[in-house]
């Protein structure tokens, strides 16, 4: 089947490759435009772009898609017979969802409509799903509201973020071969919105820990957050970032990020009335290292307070 290919980041990996795998013809890949980043002011390309050259396809990268006269044309000379999306970054307007002959289907990291939105993987823990999962979708001009035609479950557990993401990437790009094709007889089941959640993209101010939050809940963002953009809180002017913590379950009435016990098993701070303990730590220019290694030179006095 000719393919074009909408993604950018690197959960969208694994679907390119594994259309490719299956013996897809992807005729062209989809991308953000290339960034500029750090002091050198190097440019990246995204994850998807890289491997699309890898695989010999060629990349198309508009600045913006909805009214680009310019990119439709191109759409259109390479008369796709489906668009497959995952992780793209943009919006696609009716003149693009309507000009394969299968429509546009989109591989999305959650059960919709459970969560709707950028970080849908993230919010998932946050909130203390027990599960989660991908949802092939037709796509539509709404936000992720698309029919939906196929999905795979997957148990949260203790999981990271990082490993959550990587696991539904691999899960997603097996129901996406698995799923088109079928496309031609299935029939979508549409979405209740009356279950849906908004998961709005991460922003590195979301990692800054509030201690009136229930300890169970920052517990679940230090593992959603987890590569980033991290779970952290102050010691003075010194940011310190945790990367494992429990609510231990035990009552205090300390005020709210105040250092209660210091010890190999890790640093207790009273977060809303509980007491929240983080053994996976890291300072500033330092490795992350389990609080029993940092107290072999460095200490926490107890009565600090975290802000």
């Amino acid at each position: 089947m000719k393919i074009v290919y909408m993604g950018t980041p690197d959960f969208a990996v694994p679907s390119l490759e594994a259309l490719v795998e299956a013996g897809h013809d992807v005729a062209a890949v989809v991308t953000q435009p290339d960034a500029v980043r750090g002091r050198g002011k190097k440019v990246s390309f995204s994850q998807v772009k890289e491997k699309a050259l890898e695989l010999n396809i060629p990349v198309l990268q508009p600045e913006r898609v909805r009214g680009n006269a310019e990119f439709l044309e191109k759409l259109k000379k390479i008369q796709p017979e489906l668009i497959v999306v995952a992780a793209y970054g943009q919006i696609l307007p009716k003149e693009v969802l309507e000009l394969p002959r299968l429509g546009c289907i989109n591989v999305h990291g959650s059960l919709l409509p459970r969560f709707r939105g950028a970080a849908p993987i993230q919010r998932a823990i946050i909130e203390g799903d027990e599960e989660t999962g991908i949802t092939i979708m037709f796509m539509e001009e709404g936000l992720d509201t698309g029919d939906m035609l196929a999905k795979v479950r997957v148990t949260i557990g203790e999981k990271t973020g990082q490993e959550l993401h990587d696991e539904l990437a691999r899960e997603g790009a097996k129901l996406l071969v698995d799923t088109i094709p079928q496309l031609e007889n299935i029939k979508g089941e549409e979405q209740d919105d009356s279950l849906s959640c908004y998961a709005p993209m991460i922003s590195k101010s979301e990692g800054h820990v509030d201690f009136a939050m229930d300890a169970d809940r920052i517990s679940r963002m230090i593992k959603a957050f987890d590569p980033w953009p991290g779970t952290y809180a102050f010691i003075g002017e010194k940011q310190i970032k945790f990367w494992h913590g429990i609510n231990t379950g035990v009552a205090t009435d300390a005020a709210d990020g105040t250092v209660t016990a210091v010890s190999n098993e890790g640093i207790d701070i009273a977060a809303s009335g509980k007491i929240l303990r983080v053994d996976v730590i890291q300072m500033p220019g330092k490795k992350r290292v389990h609080v029993k290694e940092y107290l072999k030179g460095n200490t926490i006095e107890i009565g600090t307070v975290l802000r």
